[in-house]
Parts: structure tokens; C-alpha cells; sequence
């Protein structure tokens, strides 16, 4: 089910803007425009592309064409300044965005951070990342996601994944051809049960927003299959994989998912995954108190990732009510990151940002109940 209607220009590809200009009798060359005018002007409305003649202006009205921007219905600030944004479509649904002004760490070693971190702009950031969503809700089922409590509802269309972007770049008043904006596709959903309207929104934004992809990361939970069609992709961003437990039988428990795509499938997929010049395989691992934190736990990981260009990003566990895990404490997490570390695997911590707002990872479910900060 596309949620959006066919004359939405959110979404449409230069493809699909041809056949639509050739519909009205109109030159070619005007996709070009309406493409400039929505993901870099990022207009709202039809009438408002300057660039097009009023005739034509006039003609798309009259055709019910829209742009087809989502509405932020409402923003939650962080002590941290990291902005959690509910954002809201025309069948009613709605989605969590986040705003986290200088990142979350997981973008060392990336190459991601090529110039000084010293802001020269006056706003008190020198680099940013949006976390999207690509799904409204999450069917992989993780034991330790707040997401996981809501199901799965539907899909993202390209425009909607595309549009909460430039929906937040607009309400930042930040500019990817001039601000360091990094890309995470780690919101709600699984961005690979998604994969044809993900890759779509990552052609739109990479081609037509200039944003690039050397700076956007998607995650997957594990969906095998897509893992090495995405490898095949010239147009990608770089690859993460939620890894969160050291051998089948605590990954069964721990993500459902396992039990149809075991780490035998998922690590060969990984293995073999076409790595470029200077990347890795990024491996999340969620840390839960007692539960998968242990030395003996680390050790298994390094096995599990021997032979893998791998960096691995751990997370402490970001807490939330109906999750039945607890967060382990600062030297279990340091003792972890250290057995990787010896065993000569970049391994860093991720910094919680926005958890007072439901905003951190693993934590987004629409919660609009914030006692500790209001909405803006």
C-alpha cells in the first residue's frame, strides 16, 4: 500500500516526473525544476515553485498535485538538545524522527570526521544526525526495543522516508550543501523489509537533496537475503548490523528473528559483503545487564566477527517502560569494549542522547507522556 496519492511529487523520481510532464504537454526540462524546487528549496506547495511559469503552476493545482511534505505535530527538546519529532501523514499514522546535534559517537572512524569538531557557525554544533524511520511501527520483535511494543502498521512510501528528512532540515534551517549532516536509517522499522521504497528515498536524497551517502548508515536486525542486494547497490549507504548477543541461542531469545536467520546465515552474509575502500561492517550490540554483557559473552563476539572488516558500536541499554532488562553499569560495559579492543576490533561506546525524551536508541514509540521536558 502506497499511503500517499499518485500526485504527490515527494517520492517521484526524475522517471517519474518525465511521464508526469509528458501527461500535462509539458517540456521535459521541467522536472528538473520541480526536483530542485522540492528536495533543495524544499517548497511546500506546488504554487510556490518559482521557477515554474503560472501557467504550469496553475495546470498542477488544477491537477490536485501536491509536494506532499509530512507535518511535525510535535517536537520533544532534550536536555542534550537533541529534538525527538512526531511526524504525522494524511492517513493518520505517524513516525519519530530525531534531531541529535553532533551525532551520538557511533560516527567515528567512519570517515565521517574529516574537519575540525570546533564550530565556526554560532549555533553550538559543527555536525548533526538525523535518525529516519522507515516503517510505521517494527515487526522484527526485539525484546529490548520499546518499538517492538507497537507492531507493525505499515510502510513507508520513498517521500515519506525522504520527507521527514527535509521536513527536519527545514525546521533546523540546515542546509546539506553547506552543514555537516549525517544520516542514520535506525528509526522506527526494519529499513530491509522495506528495502525497494529505503533504497528509493536514498537515490532521491543522495541525487537530488545532496546529501551524501558516505554519510548515511542504515541498520538492519538481519533480513539475510537483502544483505548482499544491497552490497550490489551503486547508490548505498554504509552497513550496520544489530547484532546483540554472542551465540544462537541468546539471539533467538533476544531477537525472534534469529530463528529464521541464524549468525551461521547472517555472518557468511557479512563476510561477504563488498566492502569499499576505507569501510567496515558496523555490528550494534545492545548491552543488557546480566543478560548478554559478560567477559564470556565478549569473547564469543570476537569469534563471531574473526575474518570481518568489523567495527562494533555498543550501546548500554537505553531503559523504557515494558522493557524487562536493565542497564549494565559503566566497568561492565568498559570491561566489554576492552576484550574487543584487544582482540585488535575498533570498538566504541554510543553515547545516550535524548533518553529524558524517549529519543535514544531503542526508545522510539511515540510516547507523548514526557514528564522530565515539554513539548516545544
Amino acid at each position: 500500500m502506497n499511503p500517499l496519492p499518485q500526485n504527490t511529487l515527494l517520492g517521484m523520481d526524475r522517471a517519474d516526473l518525465l511521464s508526469l510532464m509528458g501527461s500535462l504537454g509539458e517540456p521535459p526540462y521541467r522536472a528538473n525544476q520541480i526536483l530542485d524546487a522540492v528536495y533543495r528549496q524544499r517548497v511546500d506547495s506546488a504554487d510556490k515553485i518559482s521557477t515554474l511559469p503560472q501557467q504550469l503552476r496553475a495546470k498542477l493545482v488544477e491537477a490536485s498535485v501536491v509536494v506532499g511534505l509530512p507535518r511535525i505535530e510535535q517536537r520533544f527538546l532534550s536536555q542534550d538538545g537533541t529534538v525527538r519529532y512526531l511526524i504525522g501523514f494524511p492517513d493518520g499514522q505517524s513516525v519519530e524522527t530525531v534531531w541529535m546535534p553532533e551525532g551520538d559517537g557511533g560516527e567515528a572512524d567512519e570517515g565521517l570526521e574529516t574537519i575540525s569538531p570546533a564550530d565556526s557557525s554560532g549555533r553550538g554544533w559543527s555536525r548533526a544526525t538525523i535518525c529516519v524511520s522507515s516503517q510505521v511501527g517494527c515487526a522484527v520483535d526485539c525484546q529490548f526495543c520499546l518499538t517492538a511494543l507497537l507492531g507493525v502498521k505499515r510502510n513507508l512510501s520513498a517521500g515519506e522516508i525522504a520527507g521527514q528528512v527535509l521536513a527536519v532540515l527545514n525546521d533546523q534551517n540546515v542546509s546539506p550543501q553547506h552543514d555537516r549532516v549525517n544520516l542514520v536509517f535506525m528509526g522506527m522499522g526494519e529499513p530491509f523489509l522495506n528495502y525497494d521504497n529505503f533504497i528509493k528515498a536514498v537515490r532521491l536524497l543522495v541525487h537530488e537533496a545532496g546529501l551524501a551517502e558516505s554519510r548515511m548508515t542504515v541498520s538492519t536486525a538481519g533480513i539475510v537475503p537483502r544483505i548482499p542486494q544491497f552490497g550490489q547497490e551503486v547508490i548505498r549507504p554504509r552497513l550496520a548490523i544489530s547484532l546483540n548477543a554472542s551465540n544462537n541461542n541468546l539471539r533467538s531469545r533476544l531477537m525472534p528473528l534469529n530463528n529464521k536467520w541464524n549468525l551461521e546465515m547472517l555472518m557468511a552474509a557479512a563476510r561477504e559483503f563488498p566492502l569499499r575502500n576505507r569501510e567496515r561492517v558496523t555490528f550494534e550490540y545492545v548491552l543488557l545487564q546480566g543478560v548478554n554483557d559478560s567477559r564470556e559473552n565478549a569473547r564469543e563476539v570476537v569469534e563471531l566477527l574473526r575474518g570481518i572488516r568489523a567495527r562494533v558500536n555498543l550501546i548500554a541499554l537505553n531503559p523504557g517502560p515494558g522493557i524487562a532488562f536493565a542497564t549494565p553499569d559503566a566497568d561492565a560495559v568498559a570491561a566489554f569494549q576492552q576484550i574487543l579492543r584487544d582482540a585488535g576490533i575498533l570498538t566504541f561506546v554510543r553515547r545516550p542522547r535524548g533518553r529524558d525524551i524517549f529519543a535514544a536508541c531503542g526508545q522510539l514509540k511515540r510516547t507523548v507522556e514526557i514528564a522530565t521536558s515539554p513539548a516545544l
